[in-house]
């Protein structure tokens, strides 16, 4: 059954942006917000180990916002300053009606959102790429923490192939995509340059993340990091490496070129390689983005320990108290990992907060 979501009429619109229609989203360390993702679903047909509980409790599909209610969101959001919505799960792309959100979502660009983007692992994206061009999305972020099928299959606990084949139809639909790969020591670390090379092959830009202690710190060990300064490193003998200048982007942002340009006739420069080095290098002082659960908790940190309610306030008609709350928990925002350097205490999980 095809799930439709309308769009909100325009008095409604009108009264929903009519008393904070200039405010901006700023918390007490001056750093504004344009960024908010939201998370469709808490489940995943992956199962990797960074992310997703061995044995997940799933929510029960009442207790998941509505895509009224993540519409209703999304629009008071866009009127306080938000100009970038990414759609994440688990997987977004199980969750049904998501193309016709979409659809919803790109009118809000009439007043002010910029882009819409989705992180997706593609396994589903082949059936989806070209209703998600037509609906509106602006690009994909991939996760693709190996082009190796064996490593990738012990990693998921999937197979790569419909995951290469989604990647390939969202290329021949038009999507800009990049590829993000987590990297873990003794699981795929090994592979950074043969994924690195892949993707200069294929014109894709590739970020690394470094392993975060999300959900489980008793699991975490500090060993499992591969560092940005360890991935620059393993690529050295084969790339030239220009580090640009950060902005608000999470990733530190490199160029790539072939260092012996007669071995890689192939590679296509420039190149551009992200590292997001939350462990070793933090960047939480420029951070610009804020999320919302599929349960509709309003986090402003990814390493924070507890989230805002929102779904109550979404139930009503008072959208002025809705502004009210979703500016007092972006003020009190903390100053984010680079303050605490260690795991958030809650029980919440990484597949259920969204990336």
């Amino acid at each position: 059954m095809t799930v439709l979501v309308t769009t909100v009429d325009p008095e409604s619109l009108k009264e929903l942006l009519s008393h904070h229609s200039a405010s901006s989203l700023v918390d007490q360390f001056g750093r504004h917000k344009h960024k908010l993702r939201i998370s469709l679903t808490d489940r995943c047909n992956f199962r990797c180990n960074y992310c997703m509980p061995d044995q997940p409790d799933w929510l029960a599909k009442k207790d998941i916002l509505s895509f009224e209610e993540l519409l209703k969101f999304a629009t008071v959001m866009v009127g306080m300053g938000i100009r970038h919505i990414r759609l994440t799960g688990g997987e977004p792309l199980m969750r049904q009606g998501v193309v016709h959100f979409i659809q919803s979502l790109s009118e809000l660009k009439k007043i002010g959102l910029q882009r819409i983007s989705m992180t997706t692992n593609a396994y589903y994206l082949k059936k989806y790429a070209r209703a998600l061009k037509q609906a509106g999305l602006d690009d994909l972020n991939i996760s693709l923490d190996s082009v190796n099928a064996s490593t990738f299959l012990k990693m998921t606990q999937r197979p790569l192939k419909p995951v290469l084949d989604g990647i390939q139809a969202a290329v021949d639909a038009g999507i800009p995509v990049k590829l993000n790969c987590v990297i873990v020591a003794g699981q795929n670390a090994h592979e950074i340059v043969e994924l690195t090379q892949w993707a200069y092959q294929h014109n894709l830009p590739l970020r690394f993340i470094e392993y975060m202690p999300l959900d489980a710190p008793s699991n975490w060990q500090a060993d499992k990091v591969i560092t940005e300064d360890q991935i620059i490193g393993n690529l050295a003998p084969y790339f030239r490496i220009e580090k640009q200048q950060r902005l608000n982007d999470p990733a530190t942002i490199y160029q790539l070129s072939p260092l012996f340009p007669h071995e890689s006739a192939t590679l296509k420069s420039p190149f551009e390689l992200g590292i997001i080095s939350t462990i070793s290098k933090p960047f939480c002082q420029t951070c610009d983005r804020l999320r919302i659960t599929a349960t509709g908790e309003l986090f402003t940190c990814l390493f924070a320990n507890s989230g805002t309610a929102i779904r109550p306030l979404l139930q009503q008609a008072n959208s002025a108290l809705l502004q009210q709350v979703i500016l007092q928990a972006v003020w009190h925002k903390k100053a984010g990992f680079i303050a605490q350097q260690q795991a958030p205490v809650r029980k919440i999980s990484m597949h259920a907060m969204g990336g």
